[in-house]
């Protein structure tokens, strides 16, 4: 196999490989990292999936990125250290199945990407002794994941910002309650604000003295681990070469592209449904051919998903032929008939979020939480738009319940059991930063408690 190589979305960088493209973070164009060419699975490749556990597929489905990078019996201890949780896939009904991606050390879906990133970069890091701080901004799960999985990694100092009004209790406590190398900041805005912070530093040339990466979806080493879980459930659920629908909650659109990424490596999909909440610039692009941006981003039930610009709305882009940059300004038009042939997209309000969730429990006596319940709604749409419900489905649950016990026990009248790992951090004392939405404070932030040898706190 050929190195793989990146280039930005932007295409004003030249291309890097894996090591590069994951300790950058961001391109230096602004742009995000995306593959040159998808390596490719073959038929019977994927076939032989079935008979396989899944650290066994992400090792297989990896090493086609990491040749070169990293040795194969290296990879394939990394990826038995990072998936010892289960990927459970219950049936809803004939033919429709749930994945629940709940399982990990924070119960949410992005445990699959950090778990193995910090592998990654631990290692990077510790061939060229470099020190490094993640930067990340999250929306609700993905700072639990990343703090969880960086914290205590040699070389590694974390810092999360998140929107202080926009995260439950239990997202907040799993990434508030943990000390060492992992900081967190809560910031008096949205999500988007914590974005635009967060890539902002990476192009600031007043912080080049500290070595900042990003653990965000912007990072293609977020996306390439969530390409896995799409071929473990259609080896469990298709037939070989069996075409196969999924629907996935949307916000920043990492983890629909991580269903891109195995689309383009081989992986028959039918169909990628994307629905998304009030937050709906990509179902009227994907209408009318025109992208607005919504600033600021709307609040809704499902707060991992409150994202006015999708960042990953580049890499889609790409990969249909266009060219989006950063502010969501769209240079070149991708190919919008493919792009509505293999994706269909809605937006599912709160009122709907709630009366589907009451409706699927009384219907299947399963529970789900609010970005699952906005997946199965976005399915239903798919199906009354589109009929087409003869191959398998799968409906994708990006988190536990339990991480959202006040609006789900307000919709079905009793509190979802909490797993034992979100029971320790709630009852944890918080340790955390508050700030306003301001650049040049921010800055001021990292170049005090980021420069080599200063104290996190």
């Amino acid at each position: 196999m050929a190195k793989i190589f990146f280039r930005s979305t932007n295409g004003q960088s030249p291309g890097v490989d894996l090591r590069e493209a994951m300790l950058a973070g961001q391109a230096p164009d602004r742009g995000l990292y995306f593959p040159e060419i998808f390596p490719q699975l073959t038929r019977d490749e994927i076939a032989g999936f079935a008979k396989l556990p899944y650290r066994e597929i992400a090792f297989r489905v990896l090493r086609k990125f990491t040749e070169g990078i990293i040795p194969d019996d290296d990879l394939a201890a990394m990826c038995r250290k990072a998936y010892n949780f289960g990927v459970p896939l219950e049936v809803i009904h004939y033919g429709v199945y749930l994945m629940r991606l709940d399982q990990g050390p924070t119960a949410s879906f992005k445990d699959f990407a950090a778990q193995m990133m910090a592998q990654m970069f631990g290692r990077f890091l510790q061939e060229n002794g470099r020190q490094l701080t993640i930067l990340t901004a999250t929306s609700g799960d993905t700072g639990a994941a990343v703090a969880h999985a960086f914290h205590k990694i040699p070389g590694v100092r974390v810092l999360v910002l998140f929107p202080i009004n926009e995260v439950s209790l239990s997202q907040r406590k799993l990434m508030t309650t943990l000390r060492d190398n992992v900081r967190t900041l809560g910031v008096d805005g949205k999500f988007d604000d914590c974005q635009a912070m967060v890539k902002r530093a990476f192009a600031d040339p007043d912080l080049k003295h500290i070595a900042l990466s990003s653990a965000n979806s912007i990072n293609i080493g977020r996306l390439l681990p969530q390409s896995v879980y799409y071929f473990y459930a259609a080896s469990r659920l298709a037939h070989p070469g069996e075409p196969i629908v999924f629907s996935v909650p949307s916000g920043n659109f990492g983890d629909m592209m991580g269903a891109v990424v195995a689309r383009e490596m081989g992986l028959p999909v039918k169909k990628i449904i994307t629905p998304v909440n009030d937050n709906d610039s990509f179902p009227r692009y994907l209408a009318s051919g025109v992208y607005q941006k919504i600033s600021p981003s709307r609040n809704s039930v499902s707060n991992a998903m409150n994202v006015g610009h999708p960042s990953n709305l580049a890499r889609l882009v790409a990969v249909y032929g266009g060219q989006m940059d950063e502010t969501g300004r769209i240079h070149k038009q991708p190919d919008l008939a493919a792009m509505r042939r293999d994706i269909f997209s809605s937006s599912i309000s709160d009122e709907r979020t709630r009366s589907s969730l009451r409706d699927f429990w009384s219907q299947y006596q399963i529970l789900l939480e609010p970005h699952g319940v906005v997946a199965w709604q976005g399915y239903l749409d798919w199906l009354a738009a589109e009929p087409g419900g003869d191959v398998p489905a799968v409906i994708v649950e990006t988190a536990n319940p339990a991480k959202f016990p006040e609006e789900v026990e307000k919709v079905v009248g009793w509190p979802p059991d909490v797993p034992a790992s979100m029971t320790a951090a709630i009852a944890l004392p918080e340790d955390y930063d508050r700030m306003d939405v301001d650049y040049e404070k921010f800055r001021e932030y990292l170049m005090e408690r980021h420069k080599p040898g200063a104290s996190l706190r």
